[in-house]
């Protein structure tokens, strides 16, 4: 019974050792943005430091407020066609909507993915894009109540037979999927992160207001995430290092 009993945890660690590499392998591969906001850099190189257009970065926050946002123009990493977006973000004023806490935009053209916060419904956080082609409600979306509160949001996008399926996440809990959409791709050539607006119809010039928030840390994957990949983000399970920084400087530990 005991020789049993140790086989069965064996079994079980090692089950949960290979889950965890999987997703050590995800994070090391197709994480092409992050932001800590110790200052305007991303840990993963691709991206040059972040322009603050009004907005500040303060205590490991990047800081954003109505008509003050920030974003990075010049992006060296891969092509991205399946997008997971990720902000840890926490509203300040919930009457300053139509913003983003974080968006990928192109340069050259009108076309976006955005995590944006009450351009449809008030309260809720939808899938922004151009001309709403990749926008629907999510099915169980929480209603935002009340400022002050850090919340982890989630988008991911993920090919299906030539359609995106979307699919989003508050905390560890989705908030549904739906299907829409045509492949998009975002290279080195166009690619564009901004913070607090949602789109821009030129570099300095943001088509929408910001919103009113804190972003304590940012993500941008060039594959959509797993359900079970952000529920281990969520919780901290991060295999990669911040660049220039103590392996336990990460994001986690300075949320506690």
């Amino acid at each position: 019974m005991k020789v049993y009993n140790i086989c069965t945890v064996m079994i079980v660690l090692l089950m949960l050792t290979v889950t965890i590499s999987a997703f050590a392998q995800v994070q090391e591969d197709n994480l092409v943005g992050w932001w800590l906001f110790d200052d305007g850099t991303d840990e993963t190189g691709n991206w040059e430091d972040i322009t603050l257009r009004g907005a500040t970065i303060q205590d490991g926050k990047l800081v954003l407020e109505r008509d003050k946002w920030a974003n990075s123009i010049k992006y060296t990493g891969p092509d991205i066609t399946d997008v997971t977006l990720a902000s840890w973000v926490t509203l300040n004023d919930l009457a300053h909507t139509h913003g983003a806490a974080l968006s990928l935009d192109r340069t050259d053209v009108d076309q976006f993915v955005a995590i944006v916060y009450a351009e449809r419904q008030a309260k809720q956080w939808m899938p922004g894009s151009s001309h709403f082609r990749r926008t629907e409600d999510f099915p169980n979306v929480v209603n935002e109540d009340k400022v002050g509160e850090n919340v982890l949001i989630a988008i991911t996008y993920q090919l299906e037979g030539g359609m995106y399926k979307i699919t989003g996440y508050r905390n560890d809990k989705s908030m549904g999927s739906f299907k829409k959409g045509d492949a998009r791709t975002w290279t080195s050539a166009n690619a564009e992160a901004i913070w607090g607006a949602r789109h821009t119809g030129g570099v300095a010039n943001p088509v929408s207001n910001s919103i009113t928030a804190d972003i304590e840390e940012s993500r941008i994957y060039n594959v959509a995430l797993t359900e079970d990949e952000v529920i281990a983000m969520y919780k901290g399970d991060l295999p990669v290092e911040p660049r220039d920084k103590l392996a336990t400087r990460w994001a986690q530990i300075k949320r506690r």
